[in-house]
């Protein structure tokens, strides 16, 4: 009969497979993820990150703080302006000047497809300032938002850790972000992110096509994430019949710079959503005994 050592025990355990699976990574990944039962894996958890786009998830907190403080409205118009064109992702750049949209289209567009206009818009609607304050209000003593999309020449746009971005989808999660109707409107709009490709590349399609459940579909992910020269990033939360659970992974200081799909960060943070992933599965909604 072969008996495990508590050494080899401790070889085993999901923190080192994940360590094991991400050692031939050129760059640094912090990682963050709780099965909302108490359990947490933290892997550079607490160093500091370029968000790229995923500081857009901040700024949609501080928006439904805001609402369900009564102190903004989900239906007031705003007007796409000079001061806030910009390029990069989305499609408000390719409408007229003068174009309104609601503050939940706006909402919507930042988050499911990282539309930089709308992102600068809502900025200028809650004042870049104020979002700080509340950002740290909020307990994310990590994370700023450093200017509007564009103004340094994409040099910087925010900074946060790994903990910070799981602490807020664990309170969305939870109903505890800015109370159970605004976290759940939050919840809904993350769930229709368009792009999801480093969290889901290395999943099984199976159980991400609604077609295979007869449009109930079982397995979903609400999530942002973020791209820029200096990090590829992604965070959110796994929805599955066993319960859901939150998922987050950062990268910087990797040696390939260009954009696309088989980028090392989009290969390798795979790997860990999928050993994440299967860990939730074969314990039916936990990370560990």
């Amino acid at each position: 009969m072969c008996i495990m050592t508590e050494l080899a025990k401790n070889e085993m355990t999901l923190e080192k497979r994940i360590q094991r699976e991400i050692m031939s990574f050129s760059g640094v990944m912090g990682i963050y993820a709780s099965d909302l039962r108490g359990r947490v894996i933290a892997i550079n958890a607490d160093q500091s990150f370029e968000t790229a786009s995923t500081i857009k998830s901040y700024i949609l907190a501080v928006l439904f703080q805001k609402v369900q403080a009564g102190e903004k409205g989900l239906g007031d118009l705003l007007a796409f302006t000079a001061e806030n064109a910009v390029n990069g992702s989305g499609l408000l750049q390719s409408l007229e000047l003068g174009t309104q949209l609601s503050v939940k289209n706006l909402a919507t567009l930042m988050i499911i497809i990282s539309d930089n206009v709308a992102t600068n818009m809502i900025i200028d609607y809650l004042g870049l300032e104020e979002i700080n304050r509340c950002i740290e209000s909020m307990g994310f003593t990590a994370t700023k938002l450093h200017c509007k999309i564009g103004e340094e020449n994409w040099a910087r746009l925010g900074t946060s850790t790994p903990s910070d971005y799981g602490r807020l989808f664990e309170r969305i999660a939870t109903g505890t972000m800015t109370g159970p109707e605004g976290d759940g409107e939050m919840l809904e709009i993350f769930k229709g992110q368009h792009y999801t490709s480093l969290l889901t590349n290395a999943l099984p399609p199976y159980y991400l096509d609604s077609d295979n459940y007869k449009d109930e579909k079982l397995f979903s992910l609400a999530c942002k994430g973020g791209s820029m020269n200096a990090c590829r990033s992604d965070g959110g939360i796994m929805l599955t019949p066993f319960g859901n659970y939150v998922v987050v992974i950062f990268t910087k200081e990797f040696h390939d710079k260009q954009y696309h799909t088989n980028h090392e960060s989009y290969i390798y943070g795979g790997k860990v959503s999928r050993l994440l992933f299967d860990q939730y599965l074969a314990l039916e909604g936990k990370f560990s005994l």
